[in-house]
Parts: structure tokens; C-alpha cells; sequence
């Protein structure tokens, strides 16, 4: 897999070790983003609020030192990967602030695709930004709203803002999670004892030995108030916003051990498997993944093809982010630091690499020299979902049309540049069939990185987003 990854967030109301449990829902939340990490505290009705954070990964960012820093029974913290621009160290959320009502701090998921037309307007009328980030655009909204309740003036700040946004709101007198209308990012609901729990995935909740309650809805705003008690509303009337959830948590960014969108990544991903198998089984030998993305829908296809399953290909886990690259005599180095294959499963043998996408091409290109040069005889490259033809503005950080390989060259181009015997993807029809999903105007999932079918607000674009512009290259948004 080649794409980069998204956000993560989690927060916790009404424990003593809200800071602790914190840095673990995040450790479990890393795949989400690995560029910086942060942790806002405080005490219930406190006018302060503290907090860390840093560039890197979670358990480098936060020391013993600094987690009792993090005192108070109540927390958010979030996990980010930016999904365009840099990566400066102001941008790492959450983000806090104090306001004449008290403290504010916010962590987002997602992409607001109108931010840049907002911020413009605030900085006409005087505001000051000290980010590049999209989030701060809904840190000076909620500032500026006037309604007495929190949960208004959230309702407030979100009727103005167009994209995806998974929020976690903590303020003086309690903590919210919103899901925007459309719901393309994941927020579940959970306990831990007698504290209430939001996080991106219940691969969270799993790790500090939390229950699941629900998910919380599209469109939904969850707050936890003073009395512990958890009330739901409406973020605002939109009868025509029909859930549109990421399809591409499920391919691919959900642990696998994750229930999203009341989906199982596990099952639904080695359902794509055998929906590919149906779709596109060659003649061969053997069934191997690209790890770890890979395996659950390469078990998938062998099941269903009726081939072995086997570890071709062995990924090291302890690449760092940097290394010291030798000079070009050594090919594909990079990728060989990541991958090596199993001479004595592929040698003389046809097999069947399955991976969950093609982004630009280069890696995948490399992996299938990698498995030949180990001396496979062929090697049939197989993905588990549709071609990957244009960008997502909604979170996830996909290079442009330009980049994408399935947007210049066919399936068979695709497979000549791979250096591939055969290329087959899912098919879109495939894919919603995995995930229990119909296709049509009521489909409950996003595809839009697969068919460029955008949704701006309430309608359905067409090819491009095109209240998105043209982002300046130092711009952030959050993911």
C-alpha cells in the first residue's frame, strides 16, 4: 500500500488516568498518522487546560515526565498525518485555546474543503491565524459564536463548513464528539469502567479494556456534561444528507481488528478477496500478500480460489522513518528495507500477489522485480479494490489525477509498467458488495477516489471538487 495515511483522535471524560489511557488509545490509533502526536488535559470546570505535543511518533512524543504534566480526569488527544503541505510543529493538535467562556480544544479528522474561503473572510474582519491548519477556521468559529449553549454554537460553526469532520470538542463544562452529516469519518462511542469513551476505531477501546457502546451517527453531536450524563443531538437538519462513509477505511486505514461503520475491516476485507477471486482467478500455484495490508483479502481469494495460501514476501518492522541509503549498485533499496521475498515459496512457482492498491505504481513495480528476482516464473498482481483514478478531499491524503496511475495508463498499461504477467482490480460493483453496500444515489459509502463522484454539501459533482481550488503548497489541512 502506498497511500498516506489519515488522522486519529480519542477522548476520555471522568477518569483518573484520563492522560494515560489517552497515550494508549492513541498508541492503538498510530496507523492513522504518524507525523505528530498531542494530549490536552484538565480538571472538570477548570480554566486551564494543559498540554503536549510533537512531532513524531506517541511513544517518543510522550514521556513519564510528561503524562503527569497531563493532569485532570478528562482528555483528547490526536494522531495526525497532514494531508497537504508541511508538517510544522504548530500544526499538531489538538489545538487550545481560551476564550471568554473558558477554555477550548479541539482535535479534527477530515477535510474542510471551503476553509480557505473562510479563513480569507476572518482575516478580513481581523482574526489572526497562528497555523496553516483548516481546523483553526473552526477554533475562530466557535470562539466567535454568540448562542449560550456549547452545543449551538457547534451547530453554529458547522452549518458553515463544507467536507468531512470527525470533531472532538472538550470545553469548560464538558466533552462532545461530532460526525458530520455525511459521516465519512469513523467515531465510536465507548465506556471504560464508568468513563465515557470517543475514539476513531474500537481498536482503542480494545486496548484499555473498554466495551463498545454504539457508533456515533452521521450528523450526530454526542456531549458528556458535568453530570456525566450523555446526551445526543441533531447537528443541524439536512434531509437530503445521505451517510457517505469512507469505503476506504474498510479497503485499507481501519486496523483490521476494527469495527467501523458497523463493518468488520477483517471480514470485510477478505470479502473483497473473494469477490476478486470470482472476478479474476489466473492460472497459478500460489496466493501470497502484500504485507500486512494485504492478508486478510489474499486468505479471502485463496479460499476462494481453491490455491495456497503462503508468506511470499516477510516485511521488516523496524524501519524508521530515516536510514542511511547505500549508492545506486544496490536496486530498489528502499522497498527491499521493507520487503524481501521467500526464494523458497516463489522460485519456479506462478503466483498471486494481492494488495489493496496502486497508487502511484512505483512500489508496486518494485515488488513484483523483488518476487522475480527471487524467481518466480510468473507473477499476476491482483487488488482488492477499483482502480484508484482521483484524489480524495475528504481526508486522506492521495497524490493528484496526475500522479495516479490508473488515471494515465489502462489496466493493461498498468501491468506492462508493473512489469506483471496479468492486473486485475475489484470491480466497483465488487467492492459494495463486500461491505454490504448498494450502489445508486442511496449507497451509504463514498467512492469518489474510484469514480470521481464528489459530494459538495448536499449534491453530487462530477470529475472535480471544484470548491476545493487550488491549495497553496504550504497549506495544512487536518486528516
Amino acid at each position: 500500500m502506498q497511500t498516506p495515511l489519515m488522522c486519529g483522535v480519542f477522548g476520555i471524560w471522568n477518569h483518573p488516568e484520563a492522560a494515560k489511557l489517552t497515550y494508549l488509545g492513541l498508541h492503538a490509533l498510530q496507523h492513522r498518522g504518524q507525523e505528530g502526536a498531542g494530549i490536552v488535559s484538565g480538571e472538570l470546570q477548570a480554566d486551564h487546560f494543559s498540554r503536549h505535543h510533537a512531532r513524531g511518533l506517541v511513544a517518543d512524543v510522550f514521556t513519564e515526565e510528561a503524562l503527569q504534566e497531563l493532569t485532570g480526569p478528562r482528555a483528547i488527544g490526536h494522531v495526525r498525518y497532514s494531508t497537504a503541505g508541511g508538517s510544522a510543529p504548530a500544526n499538531v493538535q489538538p489545538f487550545k485555546v481560551d476564550t471568554l467562556r473558558g477554555p477550548l480544544s479541539i482535535a479534527h479528522n477530515g477535510n474542510l474543503v471551503n476553509f480557505l474561503d473562510i479563513r480569507r473572510d476572518l482575516e478580513r474582519e481581523g482574526a489572526i491565524f497562528s497555523t496553516r491548519s483548516d481546523t483553526e477556521v473552526l477554533v475562530h468559529l466557535l470562539a466567535r459564536a454568540r448562542a449560550p449553549r456549547m452545543e449551538d454554537r457547534v451547530r453554529e460553526a458547522c452549518t458553515q463548513v463544507v467536507g468531512a469532520y470527525t470533531l472532538l470538542i472538550m470545553h469548560r463544562d464538558g466533552l462532545m464528539g461530532v460526525r458530520d452529516p455525511h459521516g465519512y469519518r469513523p467515531l465510536v462511542l465507548g465506556k471504560v469502567g464508568g468513563a465515557w469513551v470517543l475514539a476513531s476505531e474500537t481498536c482503542a477501546l480494545d486496548l484499555i479494556g473498554g466495551e463498545l457502546v454504539r457508533e456515533v451517527e452521521p450528523g450526530e453531536m454526542v456531549s458528556i456534561g458535568l453530570d456525566g450524563q450523555l446526551r445526543s443531538e441533531r447537528l443541524y437538519h439536512a434531509p437530503d444528507a445521505t451517510p457517505q462513509a469512507c469505503v476506504f477505511e474498510l479497503v485499507y486505514f481501519a486496523r483490521p481488528n476494527s469495527r467501523i461503520f458497523n463493518e468488520d475491516a477483517y471480514e470485510a476485507r477478505r470479502k473483497m478477496g473473494m469477490q476478486l477471486a470470482r472476478e479474476a482467478t489466473p492460472e497459478a500455484d500460489l496466493v501470497m500478500p502484500v504485507p500486512d495490508s494485504g492478508v486478510p483479502a489474499a486468505l479471502g481469494f485463496a479460499e476462494q480460489a481453491g490455491l495456497p495460501f503462503r508468506h511470499g514476501l516477510i516485511r521488516s518492522h523496524y524501519v524508521g522513518r530515516t536510514f542511511i541509503e547505500p549508492t545506486q549498485s544496490i536496486r530498489n533499496f528502499g522497498v527491499k528495507l521493507k520487503l524481501s521475498a521467500v526464494r523458497s515459496v516463489v522460485e519456479d512457482k506462478r503466483v498471486v500477489v494481492i494488495d489493496d492498491s496502486v497508487v502511484r505504481g512505483t512500489t508496486s513495480r518494485k515488488i513484483v522485480e523483488i518476487i522475480r528476482t527471487a524467481g518466480a516464473k510468473e507473477v499476476h498482481v491482483r487488488i482488492s479494490a477499483p482502480p484508484t483514478r482521483y484524489p480524495c478531499f475528504y481526508g486522506i491524503n492521495t497524490p493528484s489525477r496526475e500522479e495516479l496511475i490508473a488515471s494515465r495508463m489502462s489496466v493493461e498499461q498498468t501491468a506492462e509498467y508493473l512489469h506483471a504477467d496479468s492486473l486485475a482490480y475489484l470491480s466497483e460493483a465488487g467492492l459494495h458488495e463486500a461491505v454490504h453496500d448498494q450502489l445508486g444515489p442511496t449507497r451509504r459509502f463514498c467512492n469518489a477516489c474510484f469514480t470521481g463522484r464528489y459530494r459538495a454539501g448536499l449534491e453530487i459533482i462530477e470529475g472535480r471538487l471544484p470548491v476545493v481550488g487550488n491549495l497553496p503548497p504550504e497549506t495544512e489541512t487536518a486528516a
